[in-house]
């Protein structure tokens, strides 16, 4: 390795054990994400520089272990068994070893080089605690560093551990090797026997390590040893068999509990001696004295409420001001833009179909920012795993697992979040079923794509209670996901729950480069999405809105008209000021005749028999076809064919003041299009994710269909009942 000017660093380590802190301590600006090929799950590497060489970090999933129960677990066992890293550095919460050093035996297992990185030790020190490292350094054949991944603390030190090792022939590079008891121990050495006198699985992984996950009824592991040599992949497969059946006779158990044993057996005598505790003065740890309160059987629910409540009163309050400066921009670029340019279509194509459409989605930057960075703060705290802890007891009531509750909220169970994300994060759901429910229905939660027009909405209709509609429109995502998921697992998806366990990180004090992180990153990705993806649609639905042009037969009854009026005004029948205005009501009636004629006005006009039940007009039906590829677009739509429908001379500043003055709208209409927008069909690439994530274009096609069935009948019943009143 003396060489060698890379190293390759693989970056391991449980969910909420500070690992990506670490990464970006390490690494800085110097990152690259992606996705690993194929898959959806997020791959990010960074660089860094000690000495003469260049380290190499690649960031992998959180996993507690490397058996593929999800794939997370799948891709960073893969990535460690094929593209053989010079190292792994295991990042652990030194707060609980035990647990965390499960992951760090698996990988010793493979025989790869490893550093313990213990971090959060700030906590460890607060409660009290010592940990022996240099002993357990000994122990583990392998340096072990301290480390505040928050705060920096160790990175140098591990930048130096990792050059020692790399450049090091005493670090062990053999795989780790645990007795397994009489009953395993010599079926594995069995299993090893025939694996390597014909050459089977020996270039990626140690044949103990493939007799393990025999073993543990590894499905990933048996598949593939088919592919390579059925004959002897199925002799595995009868060894295994047979032991699993000896081990349930005999000792009422099954291998993969006898080997989840031996290795907490192993950790156990690692840390014998390593951990050792102020037994002076009795501590309550912090997190446990909050806990007390903040997950109360009472208090809690009641907390979580107010403090979710407050997240909405904070969005208004801090994003009003700078979302009226960013709109009166907007309107200085049109006046200014409109002066330049001559009549004709490249006017109506950069006022109409770029400002007014990109324009109104970027205008709502500041309240999505703001949002983003009060549900960053609460991630970061810690908070949000109590929330899914709470919520677990209300979520097996509707049939589905507590692990349903994170794909929720970062759906936008508190508003800001993306469906994406939400339905790839289901992989943690072990059961199919409880899956499926899951993917179904979190795309009824208010994303940050819906947001906007929410918000819109209800600054329109109810001025003095934006947060509190806001609040009320989230309460009701989270009703009809858990009432429609009830439904479904009654029905079409049947079946038992499992269990839920989910481990609850102490409570931190955020940084605030942390959380600016986050935020910059959640709102650079809404600004990329309204410059590129809502760009694009935007200007297609110009297009439809546009095009055909309306014959000049039907043009020359309005110029008649405008003639007409011209004439009286020059007689003096009629004043400057009546003849404006009586000229600029024909224009209107022009501009809306030619976006009825247009291909998307009349898609819109011949759905209004059904949608006029819901409330909808044809404007409001060619926005929400427009939002089948993204819900922004909603928005952006709507201030084109608001646009396409007035004159620029008419001066209204904004798409809520045309909504605001238009007769078609009111209250009743405006609750409608809000229930309907949060429960129809989910976004086009959300459709293409759901397909993936549950292996079938079907599911992807019902979530349509039946999602936007839902979303009618609830819209169109609300609004008829509404009329009775």
């Amino acid at each position: 390795m003396q060489g060698k000017k890379q190293i390759d660093i693989a970056l391991a380590g449980n969910p909420n054990s500070g690992k990506t802190t670490l990464f970006n301590a390490l690494t800085g600006s110097r990152q690259h994400v992606g996705n690993y090929p194929g898959i959806t799950v997020e791959q990010k590497e960074g660089y860094a520089q000690a000495n003469d060489h260049t380290l190499h970090f690649i960031d992998l999933p959180g996993t507690y272990s490397l058996t593929a129960y999800s794939q997370e677990e799948l891709v960073a066992r893969n990535f460690l068994a094929e593209h053989t890293p010079h190292m792994v550095v295991d990042v652990v919460n030194a707060g609980a070893l035990e647990r965390n050093l499960y992951l760090a035996v698996q990988i010793m297992e493979l025989g790869i080089p490893l550093i313990l990185a213990l971090n959060m030790m700030d906590e460890v020190r607060a409660k009290g605690q010592t940990i022996n490292t240099e002993l357990l350094a000994r122990r583990l054949g392998g340096p072990v560093v301290e480390t505040v991944a928050r705060q920096g603390l160790g990175r140098n030190l591990l930048k130096q551990k990792i050059l020692a090792t790399a450049s090091s022939e005493n670090v062990r590079r053999e795989p780790l090797n645990i007795s397994y008891g009489p009953d395993l121990d010599p079926v594995i050495q069995r299993m090893i026997q025939k694996m390597e006198g014909r050459e089977f699985f020996t270039s990626t992984f140690p044949p103990r390590w493939v007799a393990l996950k025999y073993l543990e009824g590894d499905e990933e592991v048996r598949a593939k040893g088919l592919s390579q040599n059925r004959e002897l992949a199925l002799e595995l497969e009868e060894e295994a068999a047979r032991v699993a059946e000896h081990c349930q006779k005999t000792l009422n158990t099954y291998p993969e509990a006898i080997i989840a044993d031996y290795r907490y057996g192993y950790i156990s005598s690692l840390l014998k001696d390593v951990i050792s505790r102020d037994t002076h003065r009795e501590r309550l740890e912090f997190s446990d004295r909050l806990d007390r309160i903040l997950t109360h059987r009472f208090l809690g629910p009641a907390i979580m409420i107010m403090i979710l409540y407050g997240v909405y009163k904070a969005t208004f309050w801090l994003g009003e001001a700078p979302m009226g400066w960013l709109e009166a921009f907007f309107d200085w670029l049109k006046i200014n833009l409109a002066a330049i340019l001559p009549d004709g279509l490249l006017q109506s194509l950069v006022i109409s179909g770029i400002i007014d459409g990109v324009g109104g989605v970027l205008g709502f930057v500041p309240l999505i920012a703001v949002m983003f960075l009060c549900i960053s703060f609460l991630e970061d705290s810690g908070y949000m795993a109590r929330v899914a802890y709470m919520l677990d007891r209300v979520f097996r009531i509707f049939g589905l697992h507590g692990c349903s509750v994170m794909p929720f909220i970062i759906s936008g169970g508190i508003a800001g979040g993306c469906a994406v994300p939400g339905i790839m994060s289901t992989r943690t759901l072990r059961s199919r079923k409880e899956k499926l429910a899951t993917m179904l229905t979190a795309p009824f939660m208010t994303c940050g794509a819906k947001l906007p027009v929410f918000l819109l909405l209800a600054g329109v209709f109810f001025p003095r209670h934006q947060a509190s509609v806001l609040f009320l429109i989230s309460l009701t995502g989270w009703l009809f996901a858990l009432l429609v998921s009830r439904i479904l697992r009654w029905t079409v998806i049947r079946g038992p729950s499992t269990p839920f366990v989910m481990e609850l990180p102490p409570y931190r004090l955020p940084t605030s480069g942390g959380i600016l992180i986050h935020t910059w990153e959640r709102a650079w990705e809404y600004i990329k999405k309204a410059g590129t993806v809502i760009l694009a649609i935007s200007i297609l639905l110009w297009a439809a809105m546009t095009f055909p042009r309306l014959p000049q037969d039907a043009v020359q009854p309005f110029e008649k008209r405008i003639v007409r009026v011209q004439t009286r005004q020059d007689t003096g029948a009629v004043s400057p000021d009546k003849a404006e205005d009586r000229m600029q009501k024909i224009e209107k009636e022009l501009g809306q005749a030619k976006l009825r004629y247009s291909l998307a006005g009349r898609m819109g006009t011949a759905l209004e028999p059904v949608t006029k039940l819901a409330g909808f007009d044809w404007k409001m039906n060619i926005s929400l076809i427009g939002g089948f590829a993204a819900k922004e677009v909603i928005i952006s739509t709507l201030g084109t064919a608001y646009s396409l429908g007035q004159t620029p001379e008419e001066g209204q500043p904004s798409l809520a003041r045309k909504i605001a003055a238009d007769p078609q709208w009111d209250a009743k209409k405006a609750i409608s299009a809000i229930l309907f927008i949060l429960l129809y069909a989910p976004c086009f690439v959300s459709v293409v994710v759901i397909a993936r994530e549950s292996g079938s274009w079907g599911w992807a096609g019902f979530s349509m269909v039946f999602n936007t069935a839902v979303a009618f009948f609830i819209a169109a019943g609300v609004y008829q009942t509404l009329l009775l009143f």
